[in-house]
């Protein structure tokens, strides 16, 4: 029974709030994972949107306020921190983007602050938000994950984000010829055409995995390693409701040392995604001829 009991608990701190139409027709809330599963594509992860775009929006407001209260005197704490962060982020951009785009720097910010604000979620204790949730529902069996970026949905929909940006400016620096003649003539290369002509479709293979592989691998590294880091936090809860008062001690010990060492994961993670758009959109900008 206890067995039964931390693998509920754990498949339901893994489950996302999904509304969508259930099976008899109606539209509402999934209140088991066969039910969303049930709802098909068009199925929406509330939590997951409302997270991300509530971070969005605070970060949004934080840059704002931070800029409106600019002085070139004495500046405030959060002055300072902003400024510290767009002087990291215009370094990164400076050492890793060799072309000219007012685009670039701003988005990279936008990237670093905002995934980090998502991965931050994951040091608030793993049972507050859900049992916020709880309370404020009504409805004790109800699922709610906060860290968007431990679904694969939000990652892959940022990833998609930068890979259509790779797409627009590698048409728009090479056209739409040069941006087709990279994925065909590149790698192997021959004088005879006949031969070129049959390496093409070759080329073609290899170019356009190297291609599709850039957002799948931008978006499964994040949801990965946060995953991971999520579903420690998880098994480490479950230590609590052993009943056994050594295990719920050694449970304290892990849960604030894993914590500590989260928030290595939680920057590192948002460092890569900015610097890997950094580079990827550098790549995109680079006319080869």
């Amino acid at each position: 029974m206890a067995e039964q009991t931390a693998s509920g608990y754990i498949q339901h701190h893994l489950q996302n709030l999904t509304y969508g139409q259930l099976p008899n027709g109606d539209w509402g809330f999934a209140h088991t994972a066969q039910e969303a599963k049930e709802m098909g594509f068009w199925a929406f992860h509330v939590d997951t949107l409302g997270w991300s775009v509530g971070l969005g929006l605070l970060f949004v407001l934080l840059f704002r306020m931070a800029a409106k209260k600019a002085t070139s005197g004495q500046p405030g704490g959060l002055q300072n921190f902003v400024e510290v962060l767009v002087d990291f982020v215009d370094t990164s951009v400076k050492d890793s983007f060799h072309g000219r785009s007012p685009v670039i720097a701003p988005l990279a910010l936008t990237i670093f602050v905002w995934v980090f604000l998502m991965n931050a979620i994951d040091l608030i204790p793993v049972d507050w938000i859900p049992m916020l949730a709880v309370l404020i529902s009504g409805d004790s069996h109800i699922p709610f994950r906060a860290v968007s970026t431990t679904d694969p949905n939000a990652t892959l929909g940022m990833a998609l984000s930068v890979f259509a940006l790779i797409i627009f400016y590698s048409i728009k620096v090479k056209g739409i010829g040069g941006f087709i003649g990279e994925l065909t003539l590149h790698p192997f290369g021959s004088k005879n055409l006949f031969v070129q002509a049959l390496l093409i479709p070759v080329n073609f293979l290899l170019e356009f995995v190297t291609l599709i592989a850039k957002p799948i691998s931008l978006a499964l590294r994040l949801f990965g390693n946060m995953y991971a880091g999520e579903l420690v936090f998880i098994l480490i809860a479950v230590m609590f409701g052993s009943g056994l008062l050594w295990l719920s001690a050694l449970g304290i010990v892990l849960q604030w040392a894993w914590a500590v060492f989260h928030i290595l994961i939680i920057t590192l993670q948002a460092f890569i995604f900015m610097m890997l758009t950094i580079v990827y959109l550098s790549m995109a900008h680079e006319d080869n001829h």
